[in-house]
Parts: structure tokens; sequence; C-alpha cells
């Protein structure tokens, strides 16, 4: 597995994965902290791309990504992931909308759960995901984090 960290208006960002895809972009304050194992190899090149296009999305020059992905976890997690990644720039859902959105209409409290579990913050937005009332809810790297996200995307 490759790894690198960005600099990021947030704080220092980890970058992991290897050649089947992306598999973290774990934002380094957080209380989601990941641990760099010692069989890591440090690859500044492997991620030139998406250094790219993270640095283009704090710039407000980008708005979707194109990178190829590769998160571990249940079916259930990747189908809130792939939900996720439907949520455009700029727009929110409630956690009861992914519900829907994957076919488990009572599944809120799973999918929220799920979006807890996401290993590749910012690309896959679960900072676009909030509770029914409107309202900002837990977001593992602060809600500082997450509504200075859901700004940077205002139109």
């Amino acid at each position: 597995m490759y790894y690198h960290i960005i600099e990021s208006p947030i704080g220092p960002i980890l970058l992991a994965g290897d050649e089947e895809g992306l598999k973290f972009v774990n934002i380094r304050k957080g209380k989601k902290k990941v641990e760099i194992p010692d069989d890591w190899v440090e690859n500044e090149e492997f991620f030139r791309n998406v250094s790219g296009q993270l640095k283009a999305y704090f710039a407000r020059e980008l708005e979707s990504f194109d990178i190829k992905l590769a998160p571990e976890g249940t079916e259930f997690q990747k189908s809130v992931w792939n939900a996720l990644c439907e949520i455009p720039y700029g727009e929110t859902r409630t956690y009861g909308e992914v519900a829907k959105i994957i076919g488990k209409p009572k599944a809120s409290r799973a999918v929220g759960l799920a979006n807890n579990r996401n290993p590749i913050s910012i690309i896959v937005p679960c900072h676009r995901v909030i509770g029914a009332n409107g309202k900002l809810t837990g977001y593992a790297s602060g809600l500082d984090v997450k509504a200075f996200l859901l700004k940077l995307e205002e139109k």
C-alpha cells in the first residue's frame, strides 16, 4: 500500500491506496486518524492525480472527482458510499433520503453508521449528509470541518 500526506485548508490529509485504487482519504485532525503501518510505502508520485484534484476542489475549480476508488467495506456500506457519490456538489441529503435512494427506507441509522465508516472522505462526500432537521450532525473530523466543506461548495 502506498501513502502520501498532503496539506489542505483543513489540515493534513492522508492519501492511501494501491493499484486497485484509492482506499483512504483521511483528514488527520479527525477522531478516526488512520495509523500508517510500517509496511506502507510513501509515494508522492503515485498520488499526483489525487493531490491535484483535491487542490482544485479546495480552490473551487473542481466539483466532481475522477479517481479510481477501492474502499473496503460491506456490500451495504459500499451501496451507501456509492449513493453519497451521487449527491451533487453544493447539495445535501438527509440520512433518511440516502436510505430511500439505496432501497432501504427504514435504514437511516444504518446509513448513518456506514456514513461514519466512509474511508474516503471528501471524495466520497459524507459531509453532504445532514440530519432530518436540517442541522449538521456527526462528522469524524469535527463539525467545523463539515461546515467548512459545505460552505466551500455553496454556489
